[in-house]
């Protein structure tokens, strides 16, 4: 998965994780977002909740990763996004 996934911060906290994963697909499946073809979109919880959201292709990463800004409607509301790349954490038997 390395290259193709990345982080997304700034999402609506008081929607249900599988309404956010339901707009984020859609965002990030625009080809005028950058997007394209999704493997899987994870909701994460906690105090500063985000999303792993992994491409098909790296290249799709890359696109949205340059992209200037990203902002989610929902509702009327808009959320601007923070778009990162994702760095999985190995354990020490994966090094």
């Amino acid at each position: 998965m390395a290259g193709r996934t990345v982080r997304v911060r700034g999402l609506p906290a008081d929607l249900p994780p599988d309404r956010v994963a339901d707009k984020l697909t859609i965002h990030f499946l625009r080809s005028r977002n950058g997007g394209g073809e999704i493997a899987d979109v994870q909701v994460l919880g906690g105090s500063r909740r985000c999303a792993l959201i992994t491409f098909e292709a790296p290249e799709v990463a890359q696109r949205i990763l340059k992209a200037k800004e990203h902002v989610l409607a929902i509702g009327g509301r808009k959320y601007p996004l923070e778009v990162t790349a994702h760095v999985a954490e190995l354990s020490p038997d994966e090094v």
